[in-house]
């Protein structure tokens, strides 16, 4: 009898130690999401590079023994898709005027993503490791900031519809520099898009609805991988996931609309500069930790 007790207390002890363990799991999955679901909505517009920040973010997580308990790319698809509904929402207006008075911006968008597309594709294909260093994000933030501060002032007088070819062209491949980490997205297409004379307002929107197809084929892209996980992990895995990946959705899309009706403030008040300064200080102090990490 006692030998039967003293089983049944090492079977209890171990099913409520799972227990608390799954409960811990569970939180710190919450907690990771809705953290890189704010960073996400927060630096995929403002100009400080939503890449570089969500590996900062990631080395952070693990540095401190709290490896993702998720999949990178499943979160990867969610969180972009929440930012995309936000420009949407807030260029719904204009995207609408593309079908009406604007058509020509819509081939200068079609010829800005291409640089994208054509470098963009083998580059995350064949150097994907590259793009995950988060040494090389520090050393690029000082690179976004030197633009930001070089442009910040600047500003034309061409509205969007009226921007040459060529010079579209110029704003994609801009944006194909933003494929390293730390370059940032917008930083890159709206100083561009400020050189080639664009009014501060129109720059910003080019930036943003040069957005939509990138963000949107990135996530189609990873689509194809998510599809894969759900065969291997199956369709259960999913629905046990759907309520963090829905609250990451939402949260990034909310973050994601406050964070560029900011910036177009901002931009429009020419203080792009801020951000500058903010990423000088930031570059630094990721190379110091970095090379300290690798060599101590």
């Amino acid at each position: 009898m006692p030998q039967f007790l003293f089983c049944l207390k090492n079977v209890l002890y171990l099913n409520f130690s799972e227990i608390l363990f799954q409960e811990r799991v569970t939180e710190m999955e919450w907690f990771q999401i809705i953290v890189m679901a704010i960073v996400q909505g927060i630096s995929e517009f403002l100009p400080i590079s939503s890449s570089g920040h969500l590996l900062i973010l990631d080395e952070l997580f693990r540095s401190f023994g709290s490896k993702p308990q998720f999949d990178e790319i499943m979160l990867n698809v969610f969180l972009h898709f929440g930012t995309l509904i936000a420009v949407l929402f807030v260029y719904r207006k204009r995207l609408f005027l593309l079908f009406t008075k604007d058509k020509r911006l819509i081939l200068l968008l079609i010829i800005a993503t291409i640089p994208a597309v054509v470098i963009g594709y083998p580059v995350k294909e064949y150097c994907d490791n590259i793009l995950k260093s988060t040494l090389l994000a520090g050393c690029c933030f000082p690179i976004t900031g030197l633009c930001l501060l070089w442009l910040s002032d600047r500003s034309g007088t061409t509205i969007c519809r009226n921007l040459p070819i060529i010079r579209s062209l110029w704003i994609g491949l801009a944006q194909a520099a933003a494929l390293l980490p730390g370059i940032s997205r917008s930083g890159s297409t709206i100083t561009a898009s400020l050189l080639c004379g664009l009014k501060r307002d129109e720059a910003a929107t080019f930036s943003f609805l040069l957005s939509i197809p990138v963000i949107g084929g990135g996530t189609l892209l990873e689509t194809k991988d998510l599809i894969e996980i759900i065969q291997e992990k199956g369709s259960q895995f999913i629905f046990d996931s759907i309520p963090m990946l829905a609250a990451g959705v939402l949260i990034s899309c909310l973050v994601g609309i406050i964070a560029l009706n900011w910036l177009i403030h901002w931009l429009e008040q020419g203080k792009l500069k801020y951000f500058a300064y903010y990423l000088f200080t930031l570059g630094p102090i990721v190379i110091i930790w970095q090379l300290f990490t690798r060599f101590f």
